[in-house]
């Protein structure tokens, strides 16, 4: 044990000089960084699409996993086993997701003498099915909701007796995947299908339960960790409650809901279930709370969790450094009485994905990435620079951390570093959250899981006018000057200005702004300067740097960073206070751009995916009639299912695709006449 800088060494703890990472991503990353300051080497895996990867350029050696499907890769326990121990690893950490929850893998770490960075099998296997979980809750008196576990046959013929609104879930698995509300019984049969095939597809098991679905909830969870000795102690709370589909996109601590009666009481239940199973390593209890206070038992995740950072941030434990500990026969270095958790922290998730068209996922390429320099901030990123986000996995850019000695002030560190936080060339939710995060009822706290539901519409609103609140000419002028010297900026920067013969005098220039045609006109040109008029009104703007793609000029006076970069359609994207907008010069054609394929997708007769994916079902055939909301075809992306719907009645003309089969958003799937 280590107690005031004393180390005490257990005579029986195992030695672990390599480590192999089962996963990919800012969580893979993450462990890297630890294992660097442990002295330990670290091993990445790595499909043939993460070839590229900063997990695999970051790793001190790296196997690869080959093509093929996740179940080809990263869920491949016996490709992770050799990759083991052909690289000569003593232990395997599974990180979360993925094998992480994984008991065959765990299992096959201790058939080849390898270390498993994690709980037992038989732990995964308990607590990993959220039936056998409920079950151990329940015969411990733990409070849970109304469950009904068994096949689709026996839950289809209770029901009648279901208390809807009800929820249908992945015995195996977790973060919202494969998860459903159901609320009145002809949706039932469609909805367990669903949830079933996406369970497969997710965990390797379709087993699906349903349980009573509480309105309006908090989801609060407790961060456990326990040793081989029977210590166990937990690091406190988290809340969790601000989700969109099912998933987490912002975490805090301590919980701004509980009072401290309730926070020691749910504490100790974790602890309690902890001490009944034998746990071992680092783990979190999830819990339900209304809005009584009464908290119920959710699940237990047996892995560390995408938001521990905030509980690192407000203790002071590397989580991941406990994890191995625990690993190598140690007794833990932390007793109760010693966690003082300090202040507050916020984690905000930033995706690939679009908040205005149902947070689809948006994979493609990223052309301009730059963390913040924030006190207070932390990131944690699967990304260094210009890559292109996979329509293959999760699509989590990074994580957003941050800490201050009250919630009001963290969350005032989060929307700065948020506005310093540059992500270009696809849509993210970065935006989104600034606004949640200002939004009153959440600063006041009147939060539940459906926030993001019930307050979309006046988020939107709110995303909208703080775009329209900045000046669009100040946006015009900024492209502009990125414009006129780009080439210049890329290839010479110390002498952008040296030649300039591109430039006229009174040259009359429109510039779209997001679709506002902004009209700008050149009066005086000289190195490094402009001046003229945008739309009505007098400007004068001064160059002064550009570097990896942050251009600084003085714009009327006033000191202007905007980021730049040039996306897949030619269009320029300016960061401008924050916030992204696409600009082009409207007096030039953009001869890349495919105006036929656009109006294809604007034909509701021509059925185009939202995204690139897979087709992995097809519900009509040609000749079919449909009528509106009929689900023609499913399309996978992202490890996501999204429905083909026709928009009213027709006729299916042609189906152009068949089931397997790789699409993007501008290849027609279906017509209809």
């Amino acid at each position: 044990m280590y107690f005031c800088g004393i180390i005490i060494e257990s005579m029986n703890s195992k030695k672990i000089n390599k480590v192999l990472i089962a996963n990919r991503g800012e969580i893979a990353v993450r462990i890297i960084r630890t294992l660097r300051k442990l002295h330990i080497a670290s091993v990445a895996v790595f499909a043939d699409n993460d070839a590229n990867a900063l997990h695999r350029r970051m790793a001190d050696e790296a196997c690869p996993l080959g093509g093929g499907t996740l179940k080809d890769t990263y869920l491949n326990v016996q490709k992770i086993i050799d990759a083991a121990l052909d690289a000569g690893a003593d232990a395997i950490h599974p990180g979360y997701g993925f094998l992480s929850e994984s008991p065959e893998l765990a299992e096959a770490c201790e058939a080849n003498n390898l270390i498993f960075i994690g709980p037992s099998a038989e732990v995964i296997r308990l607590m990993g099915n959220k039936i056998a979980a409920r079950k151990i809750a329940m015969a411990n008196h733990i409070p849970v909701t109304f469950g009904m576990m068994g096949d689709q046959d026996e839950i289809l013929a209770m029901a009648d007796s279901l208390p809807y609104p009800i929820l249908i879930k992945a015995a195996a698995g977790g973060g919202g995947k494969g998860m459903h509300i159901v609320w009145q019984k002809s949706d039932l049969k469609d909805e367990m299908e669903r949830a079933s095939r996406e369970a497969m597809k997710y965990f390797g098991d379709g087993t699906i339960f349903v349980e009573q679905y509480i309105e309006n909830p908090r989801h609060i969870e407790v961060q456990i960790l326990a040793d081989h000795f029977g210590n166990v102690i937990h690091l406190h709370e988290r809340e969790c409650t601000i989700q969109r589909r099912y998933q987490k996109i912002i975490e805090e601590s301590p919980s701004p809901t509980l009072t401290d009666e309730k926070r020691q009481q749910l504490c100790e239940t974790a602890v309690k279930l902890c001490q009944v199973i034998h746990y071992q390593n680092a783990g979190t209890v999830e819990f339900l709370v209304d809005k009584d206070l009464n908290f119920y038992f959710l699940e237990m995740n047996t892995r560390i969790q995408v938001e521990h950072p905030v509980t690192e941030l407000r203790t002071g434990i590397d989580i991941v450094e406990e994890q191995i500990r625990i690993a190598r026969g140690k007794e833990m270095g932390w007793t109760q009485e010693v966690i003082q958790p300090q202040g507050h922290a916020i984690e905000l998730r930033i995706y690939a994905e679009n908040p205005e068209n149902n947070f689809l996922p948006t994979p493609g390429k990223v052309t301009a990435y730059h963390e913040p320099q924030v006190r207070g901030a932390r990131v944690d990123s699967s990304i260094d620079g210009i890559c292109t986000i996979s329509e293959a996995y999760d699509p989590m850019i990074a994580k957003l951390s941050c800490h201050a000695k009250d919630r009001q002030s963290a969350i005032e560190t989060a929307q700065n570093a948020l506005k310093q936080f540059i992500i270009q060339g696809l849509t993210t939710n970065k935006a989104y959250l600034w606004e949640v995060i200002k939004n009153p009822d959440f600063v006041d706290n009147k939060i539940d899981t459906s926030f993001c539901a019930t307050h979309q519409e006046t988020l939107l609103k709110a995303l909208l006018e703080s775009r329209n609140n900045l000046n669009v000419n100040d946006i015009a002028i900024s492209f502009l000057m990125y414009d006129f010297c780009k080439k210049q900026v890329e290839q010479h920067p110390e002498n952008v200005w040296e030649e300039i013969g591109y430039w006229r005098y009174r040259m009359q220039l429109i510039v779209d702004v997001e679709g506002k045609k902004i009209p700008v006109s050149i009066e005086a040109a000289t190195a490094g300067k402009i001046q003229g008029t945008v739309g009505e009104h007098p400007f004068k703007v001064e160059f002064i740097q550009y570097d990896n793609k942050q251009l600084k000029i003085m714009l009327n006076g006033r000191t202007e960073t905007v980021y730049c970069s040039v996306n897949d359609e030619q269009k320029t994207i300016i960061n401008f206070h924050g916030l992204n907008f696409a600009c082009s010069r409207a007096d030039q054609l953009n001869d890349t751009f495919d105006y036929a394929c656009k109006e294809m997708v604007n034909d509701k007769t021509k059925l185009v995916s939202p995204m690139p994916g897979k087709v992995v079902k097809i519900n009509v055939k040609e000749g079919d009639a449909v009528n509106e909301g009929t689900i023609m075809m499913v399309v996978e992306a992202m490890k996501m299912e999204n429905n083909i719907v026709a928009s009213g009645k027709a006729k299916v003309k042609k189906i152009l695709v068949t089931e397997g089969q790789m699409v993007d958003n501008k290849m027609q799937l279906i017509e209809l006449e």
